[in-house]
């Protein structure tokens, strides 16, 4: 039996899932690689807090374990990999998105909204977390669109990361509903070993054009 929803633990849910759309946007505006990447812990941190306090109200030992590898995983590890990462190749900032700032923000927005419309009956759910499925959509929808927008591999990497931060928080906000953990768990470690596949890539583009801007892959023949 699910419990009653606190007024309060809603409240601070809806913050926390608020802040990390406020700072998948500045994913979408920012240029600088350094900073997209601690953009991206900062997100993740937030999501470890959300399945902490939903793992609490609820007692799902499950979603304990999903907070601590996002704590791990995404928040410690992956940040200081990417980092490290940029350093070596000594390319430091997005060079000519095809859209432009304002028009990212206008698109991004418009994608929220979407969100919302697509999540409308869940988020009528008398449920704890219920209302952060838009979020949820809108992380995905607006990481879709920060991968094709973007030209620097290291910035469609962190997109990449924050479409599953979208799923898992989808899974959080459901949670006897959502996946199971070992699904869970798949997930993270099929995003993480993809990453660091990615980053091996991102090493031989660096190489072959002497660039990060994956669009350089159209010069490759046959």
């Amino acid at each position: 039996m699910n419990p009653p929803t606190s007024e309060t633990g809603s409240q601070f849910i809806t913050l926390l899932a608020s802040l990390m759309l406020v700072l998948q946007v500045l994913l979408a505006v920012q240029p600088m690689l350094i900073t997209n990447i601690r953009i991206f812990a900062l997100q993740s941190l937030l999501l470890a807090a959300i399945a902490g306090v939903v793992g609490s109200a609820y007692h799902a030992g499950h979603v304990y374990v999903v907070a601590a590898l996002t704590l791990v995983g995404k928040v410690l590890f992956l940040p200081w990999w990417l980092e490290r990462l940029v350093r070596q190749i000594k390319i430091e900032q997005e060079i000519r998105p095809f859209v432009n700032m304002p028009a990212s923000m206008l698109i991004c927005g418009a994608l929220t909204v979407l969100a919302y419309v697509v999540a409308r009956p869940i988020t009528s759910l008398e449920r704890l977390g219920s209302n952060t499925v838009a979020v949820a959509i809108a992380l995905l929808l607006t990481g879709f669109f920060l991968m094709i927008n973007r030209r620097k591999a290291i910035t469609q990497v962190l997109a990449l990361l924050t479409m599953e931060n979208g799923v898992m928080l989808a899974a959080i906000a459901l949670t006897t509903y959502g996946m199971p953990l070992v699904v869970e768990i798949g997930i993270f470690f099929d995003v993480v070993i993809a990453v660091m596949v990615l980053g091996i890539l991102v090493f031989r583009i660096r190489e072959t054009f002497a660039s990060m801007d994956v669009s350089k892959l159209n010069e490759l023949k046959w």
